[in-house]
């Protein structure tokens, strides 16, 4: 069986496992709460929920309104909700908009009424409206320092919660006294709902001092407006978010439908049935992406020579966050980057591939999900004349797998349960000659 093993068609049936185990259509429909006595409205943000109200349009019976905002090119088509489109990872008017909106509308609703709230990754950006006080500029330039700055995802969440008038549990407060179901599909790790998309819906534990010292921590000065802001709230001059426990958030609940581990366990069943047993380290697994690439390399390497933790073949799996601080004039991706130094840690150990991409087809700002990383792949890239070690103090990780043609590109998947990371580990000698070639398997099909 194991000279039939194809690495990179191995590891792109897993990836897209994932992906698929974490689509809306199959997620959304059973756990749709009952019809209410009076409306029924939709609201959302995130990168799947568009795909997410299509799911709930064609399940649900009665009469159904609302509005949803995705990212560009997001869009599905959808009869009774409406769906806009705005700005990831920083927001745009467009986002501005759509978040006045989705709070006016839920404004309306009376102790009758229903609010179905669809929110998956990508909704911190996607849903904006500032402060008072604050502009769409000020966010935008935070959200730019931020993600530059090697922040994880629950330090920039807090922030931007301290800094909106609708996250942070702040529209749940918009639609008291209506009934709130939130429907989360997570891409965060520990799958904190508080985190997700910034919880537009859910109480929120951190506080205005904790959002102004993550800003000191990683030395982001500007906007005024923005310091301002945040050293106001906690001198006790601005209400904080609603924390738990707060009586106007008790018709609110929430119900997690797709999570990174489930979307795990659906590749370790596919390699499981390719005769490779699989080995999931974690879901959440986040630090800088150079870091923890260099840390599974060590993991790999002594699973090659030695057969721990688990002998050949087997595929270990990850899932999680990581970041990258960037410094050089690349890109970033954080996937890229991971594989970039997985690459180089390894330099070249025969037996062992790797995948690395986001679920939701978008690596960073590149609409590149991720790559693969090869025991050849330093070797192909001197080959074209380009040094693993400059691109990745560049930060040029999608550069340099874009000149080898070992992107993984899918296009928008309609999902978002964060990072994949498959490390396939073969017996030296008992791979299929046609794995070495570089067209083997097609890493740029679209998504099904």
């Amino acid at each position: 069986m194991m000279s039939q093993i194809l690495p990179r068609p191995l590891l792109r049936a897993m990836f897209d496992a994932a992906v698929a185990a974490a689509l809306p259509e199959r997620v959304i429909p059973a756990h749709l709460p009952p019809p209410p006595p009076g409306r029924t409205v939709v609201v959302g943000a995130g990168k799947a929920s568009a795909a997410m109200a299509r799911a709930v349009e064609k399940t649900w019976i009665g009469p159904l309104e609302g509005l949803v905002v995705t990212r560009y090119g997001h869009r599905v088509p959808c009869e009774r909700i409406e769906i806009v489109e705005a700005a990831h990872p920083v927001p745009d008017e467009a986002a501005q908009q759509a978040a006045e909106r989705i709070l006016s509308l839920v404004q309306e609703l009376g102790p009758d009424d229903l609010v179905i709230a669809l929110i998956s990754g990508g909704g911190s950006s996607l849903l904006s409206l500032p402060a008072p006080g604050l502009t769409l500029t000020d966010k935008q330039a935070v959200n730019r320092a931020l993600l530059r700055s090697g922040a994880h995802i629950g330090e920039m969440n807090c922030v931007r919660k301290h800094l909106s008038a609708i996250k942070g549990g702040r529209l749940a407060l918009a639609a008291y006294p209506a009934t709130v179901v939130t429907l989360l599909i997570s891409d965060v790790p520990t799958d904190d709902p508080a985190t997700i998309a910034s919880g537009p819906t859910v109480p929120d534990p951190t506080s205005f001092a904790e959002a102004r010292a993550i800003l000191t921590k990683y030395e982001i000065a500007e906007p005024k407006a923005v310091l301002h802001h945040l050293e106001r709230g906690a001198a006790g001059e601005k209400e904080d978010t609603p924390k738990p426990g707060d009586e106007r958030l008790s018709r609110a609940r929430t119900i997690m439908v797709a999570t990174p581990q489930v979307s795990l366990e659906a590749a370790a069943d596919v390699a499981r049935a390719a005769g490779v047993t699989p080995l999931i380290l974690g879901d959440g697994i986040e630090g800088e992406a150079r870091e923890v690439g260099r840390v599974m390399a060590g993991i790999a390497r002594q699973t090659a020579l030695r057969g721990q933790p688990i002998p050949a073949p087997c595929v270990l799996l990850s899932g999680g966050e990581t970041t990258v601080t960037v410094r050089g004039n690349g890109r970033g991706g954080r996937n890229v980057e991971f594989l970039l130094s997985f690459a180089l840690e390894l330099a070249g150990l025969p037996g062992v591939w790797a995948l690395a991409a986001d679920t939701d087809g978008i690596d960073g700002a590149e609409d590149v999900a991720g790559a693969v990383a090869a025991p050849d792949t330093l070797t192909r890239a001197e080959y074209q004349g380009i040094q693993a070690e400059d691109s990745l103090a560049d930060n040029d990780g999608h550069g340099f797998f874009g000149a080898l043609g070992d992107q993984v590109v899918t296009g928008p998947t309609l999902t978002n349960v964060n990072d994949f990371r498959a490390v396939l580990v073969l017996p030296v000698g008992e791979v299929e000659p046609a794995a070495n070639a570089r067209n083997e398997g097609n890493c740029h099909a679209s998504h099904p």
